[in-house]
């Protein structure tokens, strides 16, 4: 149920994301979700992609380094009070947070949290314990590995 994620460091300066965005939709890759934080003189870009493996290499090939973690992604009920109910169990289970993005997405009345948690795998059993929904790479139509 983890989804592999590239990371990407880029300079706060006019046209690198566009640089970025426009060489890997060049080579046919979909943006599933993307996610992009001001660290000072550099952003980082958190980017789910149709193509795994091939955008890291477009990445590097354009020497921008690019490392893949894993997030898990849980479809909750878009109204109010949903994430505080997924997070209450993996805080009584003392997984927490280490950053999260939100993606409105594929279901009717149903948005996606993108979480990295403290701990992805206890995160993954305590919210299917809770009947959580949650999505894997071929739902948002991921392609991970080579092959």
């Amino acid at each position: 149920m983890k989804l592999k994620q590239i990371v990407v460091s880029i300079e706060n300066a006019p046209g690198r994301l566009f640089e970025v965005t426009n060489a890997l939709g060049s080579a046919g890759i979909n943006l599933r979700a993307l996610n992009l934080v001001d660290t000072g003189a550099f952003g980082q870009l958190r980017l789910l992609v149709s193509d795994v493996p091939k955008a890291r290499r477009i990445l590097m090939e354009m020497e921008i380094p690019a490392f893949v973690n894993e997030v898990v992604a849980a479809e909750i009920a878009d109204e109010p009070g949903s994430l505080a109910k997924i997070l209450q169990p993996l805080t009584e289970a003392n997984v927490y947070v280490v950053f999260m993005y939100a993606f409105i997405g594929f279901s009717q009345g149903k948005a996606v949290m993108i979480f990295r948690f403290s701990d992805n795998d206890r995160a993954i059993e305590v919210m299917q314990a809770s009947n959580v929904t949650l999505m894997d790479a071929k739902s948002f139509g991921i392609l991970e590995t080579d092959g």
